[in-house]
């Protein structure tokens, strides 16, 4: 029944309009645990569609084998999908196990869906690797038979060419996955689009021509990218991460009170010469953030510096990060280096103002010619 507009199929009306196949695909979505269930004729329509094109973009790979870029996977990309086909297996094995089959179509189909298509994306010009794709497809039909088995033995047996039946294939062995590597991805994704944000902000925001006028020249593109880190918290963030660390119940993942905290952030500041009560509205915020994240991941969200390094990540995406921003050259540096600082020019006020830390680092643009002014 569906909830949505009052209006119910019986078995026999859902199959012959929907399929069996997509029939369980919309029943799986239709919710977990002890809410109510509603079965959403969009989710069973859409269902067909993705499962066709699933079907198609599987025929186009293995027909273009040959020109996949072969070999053990090996770029940063590979890594991280491979990481995300083996998060999806544990966590889509825990909900199966649990009888939520909700969470198990989200980690076991959208989220590697979401994981595949970004994979394609950063490959880039030295393309996808042969023996991931074929991992990929092998696995995802697994964790998928449950739910579409007519879907699964068409792909199982006419696509990938396996012997026997998908449904008695096993469940895919995995190696155990690296939150650590996770993060890092997500790090680099976010700042990309925070980049790209700020990029089209200088863009939009530089002066546009009045009419009749003539288009300012194209040297003054912003090509040049100048992504500033500071993988160390230091200052009162430093001093606000101490007083945490000091305060907190990793066993229970529970804080001391809040006057406690507060008392020995005071205490931090007694000696110095500055406003506690100025200084006091800048780490509130920042505190309640670290506290809710330290219940939720343990006490590493509190380290002074997060658990990869932010230069490499980024240096080893240069031209990822190039290519989404539409960029001639990018550079990543410290912000700690004199030298490097020196090549922001006129913009070095802006590490000033809005100084790097972890996990957010800081982008200048310049244009190519107001950049090779400043070497």
């Amino acid at each position: 029944m569906s909830k949505s507009t009052g209006n119910f199929r019986t078995l026999k009306q859902a199959i012959e309009e929907f399929s069996s196949d997509a029939t369980r695909f919309a029943l799986a979505d239709a919710g977990d645990g002890m809410d109510d269930a509603n079965f959403v004729f969009e989710t069973a329509n859409a269902a067909i569609l993705r499962l066709t094109k699933e079907i198609a973009w599987m025929e186009e790979v293995i027909a273009a084998e040959s020109s996949l870029r072969g070999g053990p996977p090996s770029t940063y990309a590979d890594n991280v999908f491979a990481n995300e086909i083996n998060i999806a297996v544990k966590e889509t094995e825990k909900s199966y196990n649990a009888f939520m089959f909700r969470d198990a179509l989200k980690s076991g189909f959208y989220d590697l869906q979401l994981a595949r298509d970004e994979y394609r994306l950063s490959c880039g010009s030295a393309g996808m690797n042969r023996e991931l794709l074929g991992r990929f497809m092998d696995v995802q039909t697994r964790l998928i038979t449950p739910i579409c088995p007519h879907y699964a033995e068409h792909v199982w047996q006419k696509i990938l060419k396996k012997e026997g039946f998908a449904i008695k294939a096993g469940w895919p062995v995995v190696g155990t996955p690296d939150p650590t590597l996770r993060s890092a991805n997500k790090y680099l994704q976010d700042s990309i689009v925070l980049m790209r944000k700020l990029l089209q902000k200088q863009e939009s925001g530089s002066k546009k021509p009045k009419k009749g006028a003539a288009a300012p020249p194209a040297e003054n593109k912003l090509t040049v990218g100048l992504i500033y880190v500071n993988e160390h918290y230091d200052g009162w963030k430093e001093q606000c991460l101490r007083v945490l660390q000091s305060n907190f119940d990793s066993q229970a993942r529970s804080f001391a009170p809040d006057e406690e905290i507060n008392e020995a952030l005071k205490n931090c500041f007694i000696d110095r010469e500055t406003n506690f009560k100025q200084v006091q509205k800048l780490c509130m915020p920042f505190i309640r953030f670290k506290k809710d994240e330290a219940r939720n991941v343990g006490p590493q969200a509190l380290n002074l510096k997060l658990p990869f390094g932010e230069i490499d990540v980024l240096k080893e995406n240069l031209e990822l990060i190039r290519r989404q921003l539409g960029l001639e050259h990018v550079e990543v540096l410290s912000a700690f280096d004199g030298a490097a600082r020196a090549k922001a020019g006129r913009h070095g006020p802006v590490l000033d103002k809005n100084p790097p830390s972890p996990g957010e680092p800081v982008a200048i643009f310049m244009s190519k010619e107001e950049f090779g002014a400043q070497k």
